[in-house]
């Protein structure tokens, strides 16, 4: 890599390790569309390029989110149980997203479904509309299910699970603050499951460049966590300290910017 695409991988961890503390989102949404742009100028394969972006942002989540996790535990900001309730499911979800589905969806296909959830989210982020609760939390199979669906989809945009787990915990009467710090503790074991998904799924594949561990791309990794280790703790001190309702705007406005890049990515991809 050159000097350029490591400052810029650098500034980007950094950005998202403090962006994923503050507003408690995984990092790979702003990360993966600067991580293709990195990419396309070491010269990837079209075939594999998104599917790095993603399977590398993902690596590093599982860095970033455990020194958020940290810093959210030290404040007693984490609902452990209903993490130790959810994990199974969504590690069982994540393996098999990160391993089966990720594999066969083709660039074009995975481009789309990335800017439609960047679209999805900042859309969420800009109205800032908080779920109502309306139950409360399911038993045990009830939780499977739900863990199960949220580690699949995670793993297929590379995302720590935030902006599905949130939600869900807010309808079912977690307080904001807490179904938040313990978005943070469910990103670990769908970070983990995926990434092991990622390396299996791809395990061998011809058009992977030297320096990767299946689809993760082990350099820029290594670039992007050097940062974010530092940077995430921090943003989740500030939350703590800050109305982040205009921050969140702001920051999905900026999403909507890169899901219009994620979306032209796909049309290059479908060769329209």
């Amino acid at each position: 890599m050159s000097l350029s695409d490591i400052l810029m991988l650098l500034i980007c961890g950094g950005t998202a390790g403090y962006l994923a503390g503050l507003l408690g989102l995984g990092g790979g949404m702003i990360l993966v569309p600067f991580m293709i742009l990195v990419f396309n100028h070491l010269g990837f394969k079209q075939e594999v390029l998104v599917h790095m972006a993603i399977a590398t942002c993902m690596a590093t989540i599982l860095f970033t989110t455990t020194s958020a996790i940290w810093a959210h535990h030290k404040h007693g900001s984490i609902d452990w149980k209903l993490v130790a309730a959810l994990s199974p499911g969504m590690i069982f979800g994540g393996l098999v997203g990160g391993s089966e589905l990720f594999e066969t969806l083709k660039t074009s296909w995975l481009s789309l479904f990335f800017a439609i959830f960047l679209t999805y989210t900042s859309i969420q982020m800009v109205i800032n509309k908080k779920p109502k609760a309306v139950r409360d939390l399911p038993g045990p199979i009830g939780l499977f299910c739900f863990g199960t669906f949220a580690g699949g989809l995670a793993s297929l945009v590379g995302a720590g699970g935030a902006f599905i787990t949130v939600p869900f915990m807010m309808m079912c009467n977690v307080k904001p603050h807490t179904a938040m710090a313990t978005s943070s503790g469910l990103g670990l074991p769908i970070a983990l499951a995926a990434t092991i998904g990622y390396m299996y799924g791809s395990w061998g594949n011809p058009n992977l460049p030297p320096g990767s561990l299946g689809f993760v791309y082990l350099p820029a990794a290594a670039c992007i966590v050097a940062l974010s280790v530092f940077t995430a703790p921090l943003g989740a001190k500030m939350a703590r300290k800050l109305n982040v309702t205009q921050l969140k705007r702001i920051f999905g406005v900026m999403l909507l910017l890169l899901a219009i890049f994620m979306f032209n990515e796909s049309r290059k991809a479908f060769g329209i």
